[in-house]
């Protein structure tokens, strides 16, 4: 890894690391199903930050399951959290309608 690399995991860790903190807060004070949603895209989103840096430093590898030639865990880590998002607006449209 080179410097520039470095810096941007250390953006993405504690921005992340910011971002999961406030919506553990949020957690704990709302159960509306919209806002549940999100919360757990942005902690799954995090734990795909640290799972895929610790791939890149070699802490981890990735010779599981695989689909077209995709680890399972990093299609994972890649779409769960878009589908919560979008469970999540649509919760929140219903909500304002």
């Amino acid at each position: 890894m080179n410097q520039g690399q470095i810096i941007i995991w250390c953006v993405k860790l504690v921005l992340g690391g910011i971002a999961a903190f406030l919506a553990i807060l949020l957690w704990s004070k709302s159960r509306n199903g919209g806002w549940m949603s999100l919360v757990a895209s942005v902690l799954i989103s995090y734990a795909g930050i640290i799972f895929n840096m610790m791939t890149e430093l070699g802490i981890i590898s990735l010779n599981n399951i695989s689909v077209l030639g995709i680890p399972v865990i990093d299609l994972c880590f890649t779409a769960i959290p878009s589908i919560l998002l979008i469970i999540a607006l649509i919760l929140f449209i219903k909500e304002a309608s």
